[in-house]
């Protein structure tokens, strides 16, 4: 009988419940009781949800993020936090984002985020584990162990989830430059300890999460692999590794001869995989197959799917189970939620309950033959169908648009020694220039505003004339704060890509598809699933109406075609090549839209190049050719006077610097202030050739960068980047943090680069 489960849910709530209990007990209105009653609230509705499964996930709740719970598991707490000794849910969050509750800052301060980057090739971000030469681990089973017991309580055929040791590891950095590995004996003690605390209470499987065995490992993480496992195997619960978002390749025997009762390969992604790995896995072991995507939210193809894993139900029996690829953390909760969006394309689609529902149809086909869920499948058949043959999906126009690009397209006039010439001309900007990345505060104002024009409560006069106003302030706070290149804040755009999605035709829209980001930050991914069109100026009228009000430059505002395809739902009918190539026309178009407008400063973001990266090395190029040229074409249609900005959210670039040069923006943006400028590390052995601003102000906690800090760090990056060639700027948009913040933020920001401009003389 085939076994089905799930390696993870969604947490946040279909409404996103948590998020909101968690920035109320942040900001001191709700405590500490009522937050972990929304958590408990939530766990038991998810594990309802899942209640058809034979074994269901346990301990992939988190209040921020799963590789920080499993630090605090593990007792891996930065030093900075040692000496708190209050709630320990309130020095969670101290390491998630710099400060707990906000009534608690006066008493306690804040300290140092952890810092934040991207699982993996996802646009989910984790708290990086901290390790150090002097590294100790102790066993803290608490979190794991309460929700197990509600579990139980509840009736649920419960399978603990952990981060696997090796993967653990792997992820983290160390901050002294010693050697992860040598840590690996005392994280292995810790972790024997666990699973044997969990087979104490009648645990039979647990699942370790182990993805970066879709990543290439050299000889000394192989062997981690094998004297982790080695040593694990001594505990007393049967343990399924899993593995997830890519390839296992040339990882294929390691993890078939691994001691452990079970593996779990995504059959999405690493289809090519499975062959090899039955004519390796040993007679005893389980093969769990993620045969439903986690990642994306059309319908599986269940008969095709039938056609391939039938013949290996009936050669594995009781051996196999089946599962979605990864955790459902990367899809939205149900799409029975949806009340609004277009019923055709809302057909074509499955969010979490669907996926597991899909699951649930293909299981019975394999226990009880196809004829059993005959109508099922051929309602699903139907749907593709349809999709396949809708005159929504395809634009002989655009095609050709594509087909007519050249090289040409994607070239500036001049090198850019020669156009930073004529932009310092027109610009007239001072030594270490200041500006910001885009956005500003999405005030309670806005908020009402926008969900009044949408339920048609006001009408478009009063909401644009309620923008406008948003704008003119501002404009009005960066001129006194004194800001050298402004930007009009963004108050009209509810996320930097649904924005300009739902101006675009190909693009479609969920009312409640949130998923998770970091925290509790939800974004909303539009869904990406004809060819792209813009039929008209998406942002001209805006940025015009913001420049008017000024006589500094003003930054118009995009967000780049990698981007764009990255943070959507991306159709999976054609490369994802082909959609991208699409995206930059429509982004090109509206760049030379702002350039006629007279607009001198265009920031083109993409955020997310690094996140596309295949997991493989090996693989890389292909990726950033194609999305690099996609880059290109959006930006280089403009004049040398004409100053192309991009920016770069938390990632981890270095191995790509080349690539990022190659993109030839004048001036780029990154984040850098939680590795303390460590991401610049890379410019000591790469020249690179035209400007950047360093992110000195983490916009992502409370904290408030002082002038001194600030200072600090720009002094380092000048000792990799020529100073007469950085800019002053926060890490990201300040679109999710309150005035109060921002302004002596900012503030101490504009004094840092006074400051510097002294100093140079």
């Amino acid at each position: 009988m085939t076994i089905v489960h799930n390696l993870g849910f969604p947490r946040i709530g279909a409404k996103r419940e948590l998020k909101f209990a968690l920035e109320s007990y942040w900001q001191g209105a709700s405590s500490r009781e009522a937050l972990l009653a929304t958590g408990a609230e939530l766990r038991q509705r998810h594990w309802q949800h899942q209640a058809g499964l034979d074994l269901v996930p346990v301990g992939d709740f988190s209040f921020y993020d799963q590789v920080l719970d499993m630090s605090f598991t593990l007792g891996n707490l930065p030093e900075r936090v040692h000496d708190f000794h209050g709630d320990a849910l309130d020095n969670y969050f101290r390491v998630a984002r710099g400060r707990s509750v906000e009534e608690h800052a006066a008493c306690c301060g804040g300290v140092a985020a952890g810092e934040m980057t991207k699982w993996f090739d996802t646009n989910y971000h984790y708290i990086v584990p901290e390790f150090s030469a002097g590294t100790g681990f102790q066993l803290d089973a608490s979190r794991l162990l309460a929700q197990l017991a509600e579990a139980k309580a509840q009736g649920v055929k419960a399978k603990p989830v952990l981060i696997g040791p090796v993967t653990y590891l792997a992820l983290g950095k160390a901050r002294d430059d010693s050697d992860k590995l040598a840590l690996l004996p005392s994280l292995l003690s810790a972790y024997s300890q666990l699973l044997d605390t969990l087979a104490a209470q009648g645990v039979e499987w647990v699942q370790i999460d182990e993805p970066v065995l879709v990543t290439e490992l050299d000889t000394d993480w192989q062997h981690a692999f094998n004297l982790s496992y080695h040593q694990l195997k001594a505990c007393r619960v049967k343990i399924l590794v899993a593995t997830y978002f890519g390839q296992l390749q040339d990882n294929l025997y390691l993890l078939a001869n691994l001691p452990v009762a079970g593996v779990h390969v995504d059959a999405i992604n690493g289809h090519d995989d499975i062959r090899p790995l039955l004519n390796l896995l040993p007679d005893h072991k389980v093969l769990s197959l993620g045969i439903i995507n986690g990642r994306n939210i059309w319908k599986t193809d269940l008969n095709q799917v039938l056609d391939w894993l039938e013949p290996l139900a009936e050669r594995l029996g009781e051996r196999l189970w089946i599962a979605p690829s990864c955790s459902l953390l990367h899809v939205p909760v149900d799409l029975d939620s949806e009340q609004t969006l277009d019923a055709e394309i809302k057909s074509w689609l499955a969010f979490a309950l669907q996926k597991l529902d899909e699951l649930q149809v293909l299981a019975r086909a394999l226990r009880e033959g196809r004829v059993a869920v005959k109508d099922e499948l051929a309602a699903n058949a139907a749907a593709l169908a349809a999709r396949r043959a809708s005159p929504r999906v395809h634009h002989p126009a655009v095609r050709q648009a594509v087909a007519a690009i050249d090289a040409s397209l994607g070239q500036r006039n001049s090198a850019y020694a020669q156009r930073a010439a004529e932009q310092a001309a027109l610009l007239k900007l001072p030594a270490y220039p200041t500006t910001t990345i885009g956005s500003f505060p999405q005030t309670a104002e806005i908020r009402q505003a926008r969900s009044a024009f949408k339920a048609g409560q006001l009408d478009k006069g009063a909401y644009q004339a309620a923008m406008r106003a948003e704008i003119a302030r501002s404009v009005r706070e960066q001129e006194a704060l004194e800001l050298d290149v402004l930007v009009h804040g963004e108050a009209e755009r509810n996320d930097m890509v649904e924005y300009f999605g739902e101006q675009l035709d190909g693009y479609a829209f969920s009312q409640f598809g949130w998923v998770q980001s970091y925290g509790s930050r939800c974004v909303k991914p539009p869904i990406l699933f004809g060819d792209i069109q813009r039929p008209k100026a998406m942002t001209v009228e805006w940025i015009s109406y913001a420049q008017s009000l000024t006589a500094k430059p003003m930054k118009g505002m995009l967000t780049g075609p990698v981007t764009m395809l990255n943070w959507s739902f991306v159709r999976d009918d054609q490369p994802r090549s082909v959609s991208c190539t699409q995206l930059a026309l429509a982004i090109r178009a509206e760049v030379l839209d702002l350039e006629r407008a007279g607009v001198q400063v265009i920031q083109i973001d993409e955020a997310a190049l690094r996140e596309g990266l295949p997991l493989r090395q090996s693989q890389w190029q292909a990726y950033l050719d194609w999305a690099v040229a996609s880059f290109r074409l959006s930006a280089n249609g403009v004049a040398d006077r004409t100053q192309i900005h991009t920016h770069m959210c938390y990632s981890e670039f270095n191995d790509i610097i080349a690539a990022i040069a190659d993109m030839d923006a004048d001036v780029i943006t990154i984040e850098t202030a939680r590795s303390a400028m460590e991401l610049l590390d890379a410019f000591e052995h790469f020249k690179y050739p035209n400007q950047i601003g360093p992110g000195v102000y983490d916009i992502h906690t409370p904290n408030i960068p002082s002038e001194r800090h600030i200072v600090q760090l720009m002094r380092k990056a000048a000792e990799r980047v020529p100073a007469e060639r950085l800019w002053i700027n926060p890490d990201c948009g300040l679109k999710t943090r309150q005035w109060a913040e921002v302004l002596p933020a900012l503030a101490n920001m504009v004094a840092a680069a006074k400051t510097l401009r002294l100093a140079a003389g």
